[in-house]
């Protein structure tokens, strides 16, 4: 039995709606992360940012880390929600939390470091892909990682600027900035480790059914998911390193 005030506590900060799919087979976007990220005697919340329930100020001191996933909207928006996020990630970081971003996740924690995010110039990546970890880069050292790992990704969004203060730890041949970090306790990450392929397949299937993205685009995605095996042991590994305070 750990003793009051050892237990480390997260919180998810959900920035989408649960499709039916994913809110059958894994409970739920959270659940997804939880599968991923969640090891035994933690304490794991949810925040619904994204339908405006936001933690109070009380309520951050609980934990040691944050989450932010994925979404339909525009990280460079300015809907009522986000502007909050905003608020919420400068307040994060000045508080030095651990803070972990995931696609839209990754570029809202850009903007709120005073990056630029906008529309990709190359348009909508989606699929695997390898990621190239930047060879000056100590921050993985620990964990002994290979120079490249293979990454499921889902944006037409992209990080084009970052603060000199930001280090680059990643790119691929169509995102130049794949993961970043500031600090000990910020990191994004372009693509989306926490993804399974049948998670991606649906949501394909679902951007092609209401003309988000044309068939090529989907015949593709679903193909480098065929060619391409995906490190997700090694992903989970590289986040919840991140997020512990283990690398």
């Amino acid at each position: 039995m750990e003793e009051l005030g050892t237990t480390k506590r997260f919180a998810v900060l959900l920035c989408a709606e649960d499709s039916d799919y994913v809110k059958k087979k894994y409970g739920g976007y959270f659940g997804v992360f939880i599968g991923m990220l969640a090891e035994d005697g933690e304490i794991w919340d949810v925040f619904r940012v994204c339908s405006g329930h936001f933690p109070s100020d009380d309520e951050i001191g609980l934990y040691d880390g944050f989450v932010i996933t994925g979404s339909c909207n525009d990280a460079h928006g300015n809907d009522a929600w986000i502007c909050k996020l905003l608020i919420l990630l400068k307040k994060l970081e000045s508080l030095n939390k651990k803070v972990l971003g995931i696609c839209f996740g990754h570029q809202i924690l850009a903007r709120a470091l005073g990056g630029k995010v906008a529309r990709a110039t190359s348009g909508w990546d989606i699929g695997v892909r390898t990621i190239n970890f930047s060879t000056s880069t100590k921050t993985f050292s620990k964990l002994k990682l290979p120079a490249r790992l293979s990454l499921i990704e889902c944006h037409r969004d992209e990080v084009q600027e970052l603060p000199l203060r930001v280090e680059v730890l990643a790119s691929s041949d169509k995102t130049k900035v794949e993961m970043f970090r500031c600090g000990d306790h910020l990191m994004g990450v372009q693509g989306h480790p926490e993804y399974t392929k049948d998670i991606l397949l649906q949501l394909i299937d679902c951007l092609l059914k209401r003309n988000l993205i044309e068939e090529w685009n989907a015949i593709k995605g679903r193909a480098s998911m065929d060619e391409n095996e995906l490190d997700r042991e090694a992903w989970k590994q590289l986040c919840t390193s991140f997020l512990k305070g283990r690398l």
